[in-house]
């Protein structure tokens, strides 16, 4: 099955975690049934407007269990692939 991408934003806060490392996951609403290869491109956003930065990440692991996860929300494992700034 081909690798899904998904175009998210993303507050700056997360993003710069993201961005330094200290933050390997994204917790999401599942409503693109997101799958372990599929590829994220959370883009930097701020009062609606974007601010042209973008980290391209693939999902690694994907924890979807109610005893964990809120329902309909999924928690993502990702591994940032490029960080474009």
């Amino acid at each position: 099955m081909a690798r899904q991408h998904h175009d998210l934003k993303i507050l700056p806060k997360y993003y710069r975690a993201i961005e330094k490392g200290t933050k390997t996951f994204e917790v999401r609403f599942n409503d693109r049934n997101y799958q372990v290869g599929d590829i994220l491109e959370l883009k930097e956003c701020l009062g609606g407007e974007y601010s042209g930065r973008y980290i391209r990440a693939e999902i690694t692991y994907v924890l979807d269990d109610p005893e964990y996860c809120k329902e309909g929300y999924v928690v993502l494992g990702i591994k940032v692939e490029n960080v474009y700034n």
